[in-house]
C-alpha cells in the first residue's frame, strides 16, 4: 500500500423524509440567499421542489428557483443559471436532482465565486478551480455521483459538433447531500437502469488500473460490484422495493467518491482507466446518447481488447466478483466479461453502439466518435492501456 490523501468532506444525510432537514442543513454551511437548481417538470409535479422551497422560506432563506436542466447538462443552461444566481446575489446553491443537476449547480457555484469569468472558462482551464461558492444537493437519482464526487461534466452546445468535457476540483464537492430513497422511486426504469450501469462503471474504471496494491481498496470494490449487480436489476423490476433502491442509492454515491481507488499512486490514489467513460461520452456528445447506456455499449469491447495488458486482473474480477471457479486466466476473463455483459441486459441496457443508437452506424460516424474521443487526433485516452485514435476507432468497430 503506497502513501495517498484521502479528501471526502460531504456530509450524508440518508433516509426517508430527508429533505425536510435542508433549511438547517443550508442555514449550517452559511446560505442565506439559495439558488434552487432542478430539471424537469417531474420534480415540480411530484410537489417536491414545492416542499423544499417552503421548507426554505419557512426558515427565513431567500430561493430563486431554476429549472429546465437536461441530462447530458448543457453549457448554455449553466451560463443562464449561473448569470441569475449572481444577479440574485445567491452565496448558496442548491441542486434539487440527479447528475445533470448536480454537475450544473457545480458550474454555478464555481461563477458565484468568480463573476468575471464565464462558465466555460473554468472547463477550458483559463479560470482557476480552487474556489466555488459552498453548494448542497437533493438526490434524486442514483447513477453519477456527482453528490459526493469532486468531478463535474458539461456539453458544450456552442460548438458543431458539441462536446463533452468534465474537470475535477475539491472546491465544489457538495457539502451536504441528502440522499431519500423514496425520491427514486418514481423513475423511468430506463433511468434506473441507466444508472445502476454508471454505478458499475464508476467502480470498473478504478479496479481496472494500471498501477495496483492496496488489498483492501480491491475488496471494497467487490463488495460494491456485487451489491449493484444483485441490486440493479432487483430495482429495475420493482422499483418500489425500498432496500433495493436504498441500496443503488448508496452504492451510487459510494462508487464516485474515492474509496475503490485508494492507495496505489503517489500521494493522492490509484490512477484509474477512464477510457469507457471518455468512448462513453464522446458518443452522448454527438447523439445526446443517456451516459450509463452509452458505457455498457462500449465496455465489453474495450475489456476485450485490453484485456491482454493483465489478464490475470480480468481473471481475479471474474472469480471474486460472480465466484467463476474456472482456472484458466483466459477463459476465467471471457466469462467474467460475458457475465456483465448479461447484467447489463439485465438492466436493460444496450450492449453495442447500433443497439443504443437504434441504427448501425456507418464507419463515417464511428469515425467523427473516434474523433471526438481523441480531440481531433491529439489525445490519447485510457491508462490500463493506453489507447490512441486507431485503438479508439477500433473498439469502437468492435462496439458496433
Amino acid at each position: 500500500m503506497q502513501k495517498f490523501v484521502y479528501y471526502a468532506p460531504t456530509e450524508i444525510v440518508f433516509g426517508q423524509d430527508t429533505e425536510l432537514q435542508t433549511a438547517g442543513l443550508v442555514k449550517k454551511y452559511g446560505g442565506t440567499r439559495v439558488v434552487l437548481i432542478y430539471g424537469g417538470q417531474s420534480a415540480v409535479k411530484s410537489g417536491l421542489i414545492g416542499r423544499v422551497e417552503q421548507n426554505l422560506k419557512e426558515e427565513g432563506l431567500e430561493v430563486l428557483s431554476c429549472g429546465g436542466v437536461v441530462p447530458n447538462p448543457l453549457l448554455s443552461k449553466a451560463r443562464e443559471i449561473a448569470k441569475a444566481a449572481v444577479e440574485f446575489k445567491a452565496d448558496f446553491v442548491l441542486a434539487v436532482g440527479g447528475g445533470s443537476v448536480i454537475d450544473t449547480a457545480k458550474a454555478v457555484a464555481l461563477v458565484l465565486a468568480a463573476p468575471e469569468h464565464d462558465v466555460w472558462d473554468f472547463w477550458s482551464k483559463k479560470a482557476s478551480l480552487e474556489k466555488a461558492a459552498p453548494l448542497g444537493s437533493i438526490l434524486t437519482i442514483s447513477a453519477a455521483g456527482s453528490e459526493t464526487s469532486n468531478s463535474s461534466v458539461l456539453t458544450n452546445d456552442d460548438k458543431t459538433p458539441p462536446t463533452k468535457r468534465g474537470i475535477n476540483s475539491d472546491s465544489f464537492r457538495c457539502c451536504f447531500t441528502i440522499m431519500n430513497p423514496d425520491l427514486t422511486m418514481t423513475l423511468p426504469v430506463w433511468q434506473i437502469g441507466a444508472g445502476a450501469a454508471d454505478i458499475f462503471m464508476h467502480t470498473s474504471e478504478r479496479y481496472f488500473a494500471k498501477i495496483l496494491g492496496n488489498h483492501l481498496t480491491d475488496e471494497i470494490a467487490v463488495g460494491l460490484f456485487r451489491d449493484i449487480i444483485k441490486y440493479g436489476p432487483i430495482g429495475v423490476k420493482d422499483p418500489k422495493n425500498y432496500e433495493a433502491m436504498s441500496e443503488i442509492m448508496w452504492c451510487g454515491s459510494v462508487s464516485h467518491v474515492g474509496l475503490t481507488g485508494i492507495g496505489a499512486k503517489g500521494d493522492t490514489a490509484r490512477e484509474g482507466d477512464w477510457a469507457c467513460h471518455q468512448l462513453g461520452m464522446a458518443i452522448s456528445a454527438l447523439y445526446d446518447s443517456t451516459h450509463g447506456a452509452t458505457l455498457s455499449a462500449v465496455w465489453a469491447s474495450w475489456a476485450r481488447y485490453v484485456k491482454s495488458q493483465n489478464l490475470p486482473r480480468f481473471a481475479e474480477f471474474a472469480r471474486k466478483v460472480y465466484g467463476i471457479t474456472e482456472a484458466d486466466d483466459a477463459k476465467a476473463a471471457d466469462e467474467g466479461i460475458q457475465r456483465t455483459n448479461e447484467f447489463f441486459k439485465s438492466l436493460g441496457m444496450p450492449l453495442t453502439i447500433t443497439e443504443l443508437l437504434g441504427h448501425e452506424p456507418t464507419d463515417e460516424e464511428l469515425t467523427k466518435l473516434a474523433d471526438e474521443c481523441s480531440y481531433d487526433r491529439t489525445r490519447s485516452i485510457g491508462s490500463f492501456q493506453t489507447l490512441d485514435y486507431d485503438d479508439i476507432l477500433a473498439i469502437y468497430r468492435m462496439a458496433k
